[in-house]
């Protein structure tokens, strides 16, 4: 589903990521792990294009594809931010069904029927007319996987998904991720969690700052979860 070939990327005269290689299987979940500055996030926001890697190739499906193209980008990759990046001053609604009306330029009814789905299905049925400030961590987070999945992505991108959870809330964003896997969906996910990676993950991807803040220091490993 996913290649990305000899990416490189710098801020100045930092080399952040250094000729990194990375696949991610159909319908199946990456964990890329390792420490604050080992350049996790910087990968993410390359793949997703959200920054330009400074060389690299990346390939969906096997045809070349460029993150920062077209607004078909936001269409393949969707990304689940750290800190959800809700719209403060739009409601649930309305933050899910943004983007495939103004993107995908669907009609409001039909965005707001496939959005109430996509809440019932992760139990937020019932905040659809809430803003961001009346929810939990667990739950803005469950609508930041909403409003990226209503863009019907092949891919879904998360960045540390439990970094400000308490442990109850890490099993349901766990327990969403792998429901999702269910579904085929392809996902890859950012984290400092060895622990949660392990659950999550069909293979994880070891990082460790070093001089050059981003080496690969395993194989993917095999993991499968049943």
């Amino acid at each position: 589903m996913l290649e990305v070939k000899n990416l490189t990327k710098s801020f100045g005269s930092r080399v952040i990521l250094d000729n990194v290689n990375l696949t991610v299987k159909d319908g199946e979940i990456l964990s890329i792990v390792g420490p604050s500055g080992a350049g996790k996030t910087t990968l993410l926001r390359c793949i997703t294009g959200l920054e330009k890697a400074d060389s690299g190739q990346f390939l969906i499906d096997g045809q070349p594809f460029d993150p920062q193209g077209t607004e078909e980008s936001d269409r393949v990759i969707g990304v689940v931010f750290q800190d959800y990046n809700l719209f403060p001053n739009l409601s649930v609604m309305e933050n899910i069904t943004l983007a495939p009306v103004m993107v995908l330029k669907k009609a409001k009814l039909v965005a707001e029927k496939e959005a109430k789905k996509l809440l019932d299905e992760l139990g937020l049925d019932d905040k659809g007319t809430l803003y961001p400030y009346q929810l939990s961590g667990g739950q803005k987070q469950r609508v930041a996987i909403a409003r990226a999945l209503a863009m019907k992505p092949k891919i879904l991108c998360y960045d540390e998904p439990t970094s400000a959870l308490d442990p109850a809330m890490r099993q349901e964003v766990a327990r969403i991720i792998l429901n999702l896997k269910k579904d085929g969906m392809t996902q890859l996910v950012v984290t400092h969690d060895i622990n949660f990676a392990n659950e999550i993950a069909d293979d994880i991807l070891k990082v460790k700052a070093l001089d050059k803040a981003f080496k690969q220091v395993a194989d993917l490993d095999e993991q499968t979860n049943d």
